[in-house]
């Protein structure tokens, strides 16, 4: 029951249970003794007074029978608490050198478990484990060398002494040599040393050591280096490129995995092994299979793309959706490595779509031809013309919708929109009611978009003002009549550019208004903006997952949070902080104003309000003899920045993270926007015992100077996208556009700019415009956001290569006047 894992046992069940499981001490059939010990070492954890049996154990743990002093030495050590511990010492260094090679195993094993708990007590045992290492046995090596390394793991000279001794001593055990490479390993990315590192010559003389598994583990751990270059890859690429032709699954297995996360970052180091992979493709294993294609998919050069296609047709049928969702990640990346080569990839991708699949593989596919459509501005048309013959017959509501609305989104700014109504009309005769309301509000982009096919979208929806269906019946209704207005900037305001507010905040604004009745109606620019939630899907390197990885897809019972609104809620709760009206930006990455190791560890977060920034700073006390109390950070006043109060924190022991916050007034002048505050951690210091963090004196003042923090720009500025930039900008109008022009002589290429004036602004790009082409040398930049006070704010720069650097033309739009100049004068 308790591994099944199905049904929980409850504390007095388990009790009665284990009371009665004892009485097979008496018992001398073995396995039933063999079962006991392992339901006492399950049941420890649940039953109580389970100290009863230890006598018992520690009997069976010292007799004179092999079988049952391991088990009891396992299941001793699951019951016994560090007070217990110094009791069974003497047995537990008697049988780390025991000659049974069992007992020595579960004493080397129990001990480990031990040490997370007991490490002051187990390292008394040190010359003991050491005596074990040279046993004759591998397992019990193995184990040795593992409870050594745990005992020292935080002494770093103790680990390089510990790899120094044991590599230039032949272990017996290949497990060992894996564990020892796996250390060696981790000092290797602490040191930051690369192939400089001695210990990078004991990992690749393992390359050459005589068990597969030990060369495996050195060329796994070569490749996963930091910093390794495609030479210093050599080595132990060629020792996959031998076990590609291994008649054993599991080792030909390994090595084109390895391969294909190295062809993730070294795609140059894996082309010699392309022949090897190639006659992987027809391997039996279709897990060896998948990974051979998608290795080859990476590594592939454009000439070679039509051959693939046509290798991988072959076998498609033949494999499971999981699979077959690998190959479809794997041509993706292939697609966008070779744009020239869409035409054929994308062609492959829809003959998949019309073969028969699950849900999580079809979404795969149209996830990937819409990363290449919005990547590559060529293969738009086609791409949206396999999706459009697919959601003729699409079962999924989901990748219908999805489809819809990406066809609303581009389908307008192709050379022919009038194509695309069809299929988007068909829905509305044929679907659901969801996907029905999705086609209406995708008919209602090409109205708004295109004024020749206005009066033809206005026909086609007032028909849809006699659904079945209220959701649909409305949505009709209300383009219809925004369209009739014929004005660019309801269009823009309510059909293609949607509303951005976060639905979280959204809705406690409006249970905050239905609180405090007011006069005044409510006002969106009250309620935050949308920004990332707190959590998002993983993908492996690549975008690509590999067999084995699970691919689930759960509905969201609720709409996840963002970081912003649990920030928001966090400082709603502090009382000096209640006051401040709705947060409106919090900082997306922290800013460190320490180093790491130093004493004392802060990270800044910023907080915007309309007229105050609050200053988060998490602070974390790395010296365990001492506690520091009445925590702050005081911040030095500014021209124009006003420091009002700090919040303290009350207590900071060590190794606990703690907060402290500023609170700061904004300027008045309206363009006042930037500045640089001098920071210092001040506190009272109590020294303590570092066992028992409890403070030895009355403490004293002191303080601790850290690196400045600086209010730029983009602090001011919240992220939007504006799918239809053209319509935005005819919206927002040219009332308060301010231009001008700078010469960008430190950036040498358009890209560094378009990287520069995105961070610096803080804005969100559009239109896919910070992707600049190859070759090209101008470029304009889309940029879209949201100014504190909720003033929209749109920029265009054009950019061109000059004399060596970058000249740009800035033109900013905004609904207020300063906005505009804050933004121009930014660049300056």
């Amino acid at each position: 029951m308790i591994n099944q894992g199905d049904q929980t046992i409850g504390s007095t069940e388990a009790t009665e249970a284990f009371f009665a499981m004892t009485k097979l001490f008496q018992s001398k059939d073995a396995t039933l003794r063999r079962l006991m010990y392992m339901g006492i070492k399950d049941m420890s954890k649940i039953a109580n007074d389970v100290i009863i049996v230890t006598s018992s154990l520690m009997k069976d743990m010292t007799g004179k029978d092999d079988q049952f002093r391991g088990p009891a030495i396992r299941a001793l050590c699951s019951i016994t608490d560090t007070t217990m511990l110094q009791s069974i010492e003497r047995y537990m260094k008697q049988a780390i050198v025991d000659k049974c090679h069992a007992v020595a195993s579960a004493a080397l094993v129990s001990s480990l478990h031990l040490s997370k708990g007991s490490q002051d007590v187990t390292k008394r045992w040190v010359n003991e484990a050491q005596e074990a290492v040279s046993s004759d046995n591998i397992m019990v090596q193995y184990h040795a060398l593992g409870l050594l390394y745990h005992i020292k793991k935080h002494d770093k000279l103790a680990v390089t002494k510990l790899v120094s001794k044991f590599s230039k001593h032949s272990l017996k055990s290949p497990y060992a040599y894996c564990l020892l490479i796996r250390i060696a390993s981790k000092l290797i990315a602490d040191e930051d040393a690369g192939s400089d590192s001695p210990m990078y010559e004991f990992i690749e003389n393992c390359l050459r050591h005589k068990n597969e598994i030990v060369i495996y583990e050195a060329a796994h751990a070569m490749v996963n280096m930091k910093g390794i270059t495609t030479k210093e890859l050599a080595p132990a690429v060629s020792v996959l490129q031998l076990f590609c032709s291994s008649p054993k699954p599991t080792l030909r297995f390994a090595a084109v995995r390895t391969l294909n996360r190295v062809a993730m970052k070294h795609p140059a180091a894996v082309t010699t092994c392309n022949l090897d992979l190639e006659n992987l493709i027809t391997d039996t294993n279709r897990s060896i299979a998948t990974l051979a294609i998608t290795t080859l998919l990476k590594t592939g050069s454009e000439s070679s793309v039509d051959r693939l296609m046509k290798q991988i047709s072959t076998f498609m049928s033949e494999i499971s959706d999981e699979f077959k969702i690998v190959v479809v990640q794997a041509i993706q990346s292939l697609c966008l490595k070779y744009p020239r080569k869409h035409n054929v990839m994308m062609n492959f991708l829809s003959s998949m779509l019309r073969d028969e699949g699950g849900f999580e593989y079809k979404k795969a596919i149209v996830d990937s031809i819409i990363i290449i459509i919005e990547d590559n501005s060529e293969a738009k048309e086609a791409g949206l013309a396999h999706l459009c013959e697919f959601i003729e017959d699409c079962e999924h509501t989901v990748l219908a919708t999805r489809i819809l609305h990406l066809l609303g989104r581009e389908g307008p700014r192709t050379p022919t929109p009038s194509k695309y109504i069809r299929f988007i009309y068909n829905r509305v005769i044929l679907e659901n009611a969801a996907v029905r309301a999705a086609a209406v509000t995708a008919m209602a982009k090409f109205g708004a978009h295109c004024e020749e096919l206005l009066e033809s979208c206005i026909v086609l929806l007032e028909r849809c003002e006699l659904d079945s269906d209220d959701e649909v019946r409305d949505r009709a209704t209300f383009y219809v009549h925004v369209l009739r207005e014929r004005q660019k900037a309801l269009n823009s305001a309510y059909i293609l550019n949607g509303l951005q507010v976060s639905v979280v905040g959204l809705e406690r604004a409006l249970h905050q208004y239905t609180l405090e009745p007011s006069d005044k109606p409510f006002d969106m620019k009250s309620v935050p903006l949308a920004t990332q939630p707190l959590t998002e899907q993983r993908s492996t390197a690549g975008g690509a997952k590999e067999p084995g990885d699970t691919v689930t897809s759960k509905p969201t019972e609720k709409v996840a949070s963002s970081r912003q609104d649990v920030y928001a809620e966090q400082l709603a709760g502090i009382p000096e902080f209640a006051n401040l009206g709705p947060l409106f930006k919090s900082s997306s990455l922290p800013v460190e104003l320490t180093e790491s190791e130093t004493e004392y560890v802060v990270r800044c977060i910023k907080h915007t309000y309309s007229r105050y920034m609050v200053f988060q700073f998490d602070c974390t006390n790395t010296l365990n003899d001492q506690v520091l109390e009445k925590v702050t950070v005081h911040m030095e006043n500014t021209d124009d920045f006003q420091v009002l109060k700090c919040v303290p924190c009350p207590k900071l022991p060590y190794d606990s993270p703690g907060t402290t916050y500023t609170l700061v007034r904004l300027p008045e002048e309206a363009t006042a926007v930037t500045g640089t505050f001098s920071c210092t951690l001040k506190f009272i210091v109590k020294d303590c015992d570092p066992n028992t963090g409890e403070a030895d004196d009355e403490g004293y003042d002191d303080e601790y100077v850290l690196e400045d923090v600086e209010v730029s720009v983009a602090d001011h500025v919240q992220k939007v996208m504006k799918p239809n930039f053209g319509a935005s900008w005819d919206e927002v109008g040219p009332d308060n556009e301010m231009e001008d022009t700078f010469a960008l002589s430190t950036m040498k290429t358009l890209d560094d700019a378009v990287k520069n004036i995105i961070q610096y602004l803080g804005m969100q790009p559009c239109e896919r415009s910070d992707k600049v082409p190859e070759g090209k040398s101008a470029h304009t930049l889309y940029l879209a956001g949201v100014y504190r006070g909720g003033h929209d704010a749109l920029v265009q720069a054009k950019l061109a290569m000059a004399d060596g650097g970058v000249t740009m033309q800035l033109t900013v739009r905004s609904t207020d006047p300063n906005v505009s100049e804050v933004l121009v004068s930014a660049i300056g």
